[in-house]
Parts: C-alpha cells; structure tokens; sequence
C-alpha cells in the first residue's frame, strides 16, 4: 500500500515504465515506513523483497533517475518561500565488508576503508527546515584519484580545477545558479563549509551570470590584492578584519569534541571542552589577490568578509573562529547577523547526515555491486529528508493541523495508542503529534522545553506505520467485510 506523501512526492517519476514507476512508489512507501529495518524486513515478505531488489538492478533505476521526481517536487518547495539556503557538502559512504568487498566501491583512504561520496546540494529554510535535494552526485575513487591525493600544493596548483575531485563544489553551485532560474521569486543563497574555499568557486561566485549568494567558510587566510600606495596596509583577510571595529558581540554554546586524528595539527580539528563563548563579530569588504595557475590567468575578486572571534578563550583551549567570506551585503549590523545566522544553518545538512548513516542505516545495506547501492541510497535520501522534515516542521509550524504532513489513519492509530482513548474529531496540533511520535520512539513527553530528536522521530515512524496500517484494515474507519480485508 502506497502512502499519500509517496504519490505526491514521485508523481513525476520517469523510470521508461509504467510498472517500474509504480514500483518506486511502492518500495520508497515501504522503505519509508521502516527506515531503520533491514530491506527484507521493510518489505514484510519474499515477494516484495525480490521486487525492491530487482528495481535496484534495473538499469533504468539509476541514482539520478530515481532521485529526480524527488528534485522537480522540491522545486516546487522552493518556491514557496521568500528565502532558502541551498547547503552543499561531502559525505564518505562506508561499505566496507569485512569478507567480500562490494564490487565496483572505491577506497575512501588509502584502501583501509571501502565506499562512494556523496555531496548533495539540500535546501533549508532559514529556521533549518529542510526542503530537500536539488542536485546530488555519488561516485567512487579509483586507485590513481587516491594516488593523486600524495601530489605535492605545487603538482596540485598546476593541475587544471575541472580534473579535480574539488571541482564538484564549482559544481554543485552552478546548479544551485540554475535552481535560482526556476524559482525567480524565491533569494537563494548556497552555503558551504570550508572545503569549499577554492578561489575558482569565488571568481564564479562574483560572475554576474549566476542570480544567487554564497556564504563560504574560509579555510585559509588569504592574500589580499595591494596597490602600490599600499605598503602599509595588512598583507591577508585576517589581519584586515582584526583591525576593524566590533559590531556586536554574542554568547554561544560550544559544544565539546573529541580529536578524529591522533597528531592533527589545525586548529578546527584540536579537542574541545563544551562551554559559553562571547564571541565578537567584525566584517569588511576586501579584494582577494588571485592565486597562480598554469593554464589560465584568474581575476582578483572582491568579497565581503565576517569574522566571528572567541574574546576570551579558555587557557589550553584552542579558540571558537570563524572566517566567511560572502557575497551578501555586510553594511549595517543586521546584515551582518544574518551572514552569520544563515551560516549557523549549515549544520543541519550533518544532522541530515546522520539522520541517513544512524536512522536509515544506509551503510548496512548489503548489495553485490555499488550501481544497486546507488539507486537504493537515492531512495534513502528521499527517506532521510521525509524524517528530518517531520521533526523540523514540528518545531516550525507546531499550531498547524497535524494532517498537513500526517494521514488520518496515522494520527488516529498513533493518539489511540498512546492515550488509550478514542481519537478526537478535531486533529491535534502538529507539535503535540510529533510529540506523539516521538514517545513511541522512546521520547519521554513529560513537561520540558527541549523538542524530539531524529532518532525518536524516526523510530516512532517506524512504529507509526504498522499502527496506521492496521487501523485501516482493521479500524473503526473501515467499513470492508472481512472478504474484502
């Protein structure tokens, strides 16, 4: 049984048939609904299990073709807001087996670990909504790209950016550009961490072909472009902005980490304690001095810049900072709050990492060849931004009706369970429903300020699914006779 949100959501499916579309509807439904089991267990028997995994073989069921009814429905999304964050960001997608390697994965490093990358361009809200995914692209390593990972910064430089694994952020921006085309109403502004701070994204960000703003976390302290009366001013970004007045300050949760790599020498990857940090914010425009490349000459590019600086850092502790480098306006304070508000919504696209590794268990999937792991994780991310959806949009929108994003027969079978009591006539709130859910995950609603997390969201689906079923097959709603149940 297809749900309604599925239909709507693949109604522009294109698979080449009309039983293979239909089939997509019915494994992404199933898949769904229980996102955390295993592909058998989601398909609740042998016939339906087969069909999933014959759709995964089909060679019109590729990634992209199975993610694009999922693209055209966000679009549409898109649209209907007056300003959406388009993050991009790479993700490693761990397969390794300890027996029989999955044919055709790459090496993630050095060939200890076994997988493909994927870097989705996913739109939010400026609240942290997610709208969904507007381009993606998933690939594996062979064992020359590793290699070219042990070039020397000079091999590298004169290496031209379209044989780069890093062009895919040039890339990826570009389409966000072209999302901008569809949707002329809505202020699209394309996010991304540090990796991509390549000057050849830049110089495309300052193009006046493309209609959209970027944010860009600075990874390097970049040179700036000097004239010769200016002998005396500050050689790189980060000096420039120290000298520059304070505009505001703020206080912020630090949240404590832990070293990924025994011996990491930058500053972003040292531990941490969790702590409050007063950070102070300064911003200016400057001009970038144009790195040197072998193949072509590139322009020096103006942008603005945002540091957000901790004041007074723990001893021992390396210091909270960020550098942006931006093509939104910086002029007046408010402007600059919202460089650094819209940048802080970057990190819901790692939550829906998570939600896509921990919820969906994706990396669990045991498929023979990585093509069939690639259309059934273009299924995934359609799940992953579903859950994701229904736990932002909880905390969103929490006094709308509930039936905007659930079906009567979930809100029902969900309240009778959980408050062993006859459903009202009147759906509750959105917030109290996903609340509901929440608990059959293991969220313990009692009084409290802190909202349901993914992980009791998506267990609670999982549960909410087989409560919905059985009321409509089984409920007070159903009028069938038991021939026709």
């Amino acid at each position: 049984m297809v749900v309604p949100w599925v239909l709507e959501e693949m109604r522009t499916a294109d698979l080449k048939d009309k039983r293979l579309n239909d089939r997509l509807r019915e494994v992404l439904s199933q898949l769904g609904g229980h996102p955390t089991a295993s592909i058998p267990a989601a398909c609740g028997g042998h016939a339906e299990m087969t069909a999933a995994y014959r759709l995964f073989d089909n060679d019109n069921a590729t990634f992209e073709t199975v993610l694009q009814p999922h693209i055209d429905t966000t679009r549409q999304r898109i649209a209907s807001h007056p300003v959406v964050l388009v993050v991009q960001d790479t993700s490693e997608i761990d397969v390794t087996r300890p027996e029989q390697q999955m044919e055709g994965a790459g090496p993630l490093d050095g060939g200890a670990r076994w997988g493909a990358l994927l870097h989705p361009l996913h739109a939010f809200t400026p609240d942290g909504t997610p709208l969904g995914t507007v381009h993606a692209r998933a690939w594996t390593r062979d064992e020359a790209g590793e290699r070219s990972r042990s070039l020397s910064r000079g091999q590298r430089a004169a290496t031209p950016i379209e044989e780069k694994e890093s062009y895919r952020w040039v890339e990826a921006f570009r389409r966000a550009g072209e999302e901008a085309t569809h949707c002329p109403s809505t202020h699209l502004i394309c996010v991304a961490d540090s990796e991509a701070d390549i000057y050849e994204l830049l110089a495309e960000g300052t193009t006046e072909q493309h209609h959209i703003d970027w944010i860009v976390r600075a990874a390097q302290n970049r040179a700036l472009q000097r004239d010769n009366d200016q002998k005396t001013a500050e050689k790189h970004i980060r000096d420039h902005l120290l000298t520059q007045a304070v505009l505001f300050t703020h206080t912020i949760q630090v949240r404590g980490r832990k070293a990924l790599i025994n011996g990491e020498t930058r500053g972003r990857r040292q531990p941490r304690d969790s702590r409050e940090a007063e950070m102070e914010v300064r911003a200016a425009q400057v001009t970038l001095r144009p790195p040197w490349r072998a193949e072509r000459k590139l322009p020096a590019v103006t942008v603005n810049t945002v540091l957000v600086r901790e004041v007074d850092p723990p001893e021992n502790d390396e210091p909270v900072e960020w550098l942006l480098l931006t093509s939104l306006p910086v002029d007046e304070i408010e402007q600059v709050r919202l460089v650094v508000q819209y940048y802080c919504a970057r990190w819901m696209i790692e939550v829906f990492f998570k939600v896509l590794k921990s919820g969906c268990r994706v990396e669990e999937r045991r498929f023979e060849h990585i093509d069939r792991f690639l259309s059934c994780l273009a299924v995934y991310l359609i799940v992953a931004w579903r859950t994701l959806y229904v736990c932002r949009l909880g905390r969103g929108c929490p006094d709308i009706s509930c039936e905007a994003v659930f079906e009567p027969a979930e809100w029902k079978s969900v309240w009778k369970v959980v408050h062993r009591s006859t459903p009202p006539n009147v759906p509750p709130r959105l917030g109290e429903m996903v609340r509901l859910v929440a608990q059959l995950g293991g969220y313990v609603n009692r009084t409290r300020n802190d909202p349901p997390g993914p992980q009791t969201i998506w267990m609670g689906m999982q549960r909410m699914h087989d409560f919905a079923l059985s009321w409509r097959l089984f409920g007070p709603d159903t009028r069938a006779g038991p021939q026709d149940v």
